[in-house]
């Protein structure tokens, strides 16, 4: 049924609204459904979200879409459409709202980056699993399948998600990724009150928003723990030309020429055709011989 519906929506160019599984799904990419989403946002205290998004060539990710189950309605916004995505941040932001992720830090981060929201209240049911089945990390499709006994089809997780128009099944791939996160975090929830462990995992929720919301380079940094002071200039220079040019840093030059940039700089070998070697990107090249003079 749900195909069916989609592909008849695409064919006639106009996918914004169909069903699936007894759960209504609005397309937004419009001020129309874009005013169905916040006035159902208002109503809400508890809210499912997953992201889609590409990370590949760019310093920060790039949103394409933001899906969002509410009560027995999924919204898929569409990031890239001309809609005004300001009108979310003071809902998401809510701390009387409770938003459910699974394996949130990416999502919070991107949503950090793209849409300046900042998110401190929620679930994530990739953690809660690991207190209830011992320390291990689960991904989504076997705590989907343990506890609502649906395998999901994986098959669109390194789609293209920046290209349009969006295809039948990464729409399918989409609204199933938020489709079960309540009713996964109400049964988790009951297990977790049972085992008395519900009032930990809000500790573990927030150290985990705190590292979604931190600037990128924190957590890269924090990698280098043996790395000398004059290495670790070398690495901020590097994130903050790489952010400069919206490039990944591997794109200025990879992890493994720092120590030996490092000791050039440091033995004053500073020749020109000795530092340009290890660099992708030329103009950052010549940017860094600028900065070590």
């Amino acid at each position: 049924m749900l195909l069916s519906k989609i592909k008849n929506y695409f064919e006639n160019n106009f996918y914004r609204k169909f069903n699936f599984s007894k759960k209504e799904i609005l397309y937004v990419d419009n001020n129309e459904n874009m005013n169905l989403l916040i006035k159902d946002l208002s109503k809400s205290e508890i809210i499912g979200i997953d992201t889609e998004f590409d990370w590949r060539k760019t310093y920060y990710p790039k949103l394409s879409l933001l899906q969002m189950v509410i009560g027995k309605k999924i919204y898929i916004v569409d990031c890239i459409s001309m809609i005004n995505l300001s009108l979310l941040k003071k809902f998401l932001e809510d701390p009387k709202k409770l938003i459910v992720f699974h394996s949130s830090r990416s999502d919070i981060t991107v949503l950090k980056t793209n849409l300046n929201i900042k998110l401190n209240n929620l679930f994530d049911i990739q953690i809660a699993e690991k207190f209830i089945n011992g320390g291990e990390i689960k991904n989504y499709g076997f705590i989907v399948l343990k506890y609502l006994g649906y395998k999901l089809d994986k098959s669109e997780t390194n789609s293209n998600w920046l290209k349009r128009p969006l295809t039948v099944k990464q729409l399918n791939y989409a609204a199933e990724d938020v489709k079960f996160l309540l009713s996964i975090h109400k049964k988790q929830l009951k297990i977790l009150k049972k085992l008395n462990k519900d009032k930990d995992l809000i500790i573990e929720f927030r150290k985990e928003a705190k590292l979604g919301n931190q600037e990128l380079y924190i957590s890269r940094l924090k990698k280098l723990r043996k790395a000398s002071k004059e290495e670790k200039d070398v690495f901020l220079w590097r994130e903050n030309q790489a952010k400069g040019k919206n490039l990944p840093p591997s794109y200025i030059f990879e992890d493994k020429f720092l120590k030996e940039i490092t000791q050039k700089i440091k033995n004053k070998k500073r020749e020109s055709e000795e530092i340009i070697r290890f660099f992708k990107d030329n103009s950052s090249a010549r940017d860094f011989l600028k900065y070590i003079k």
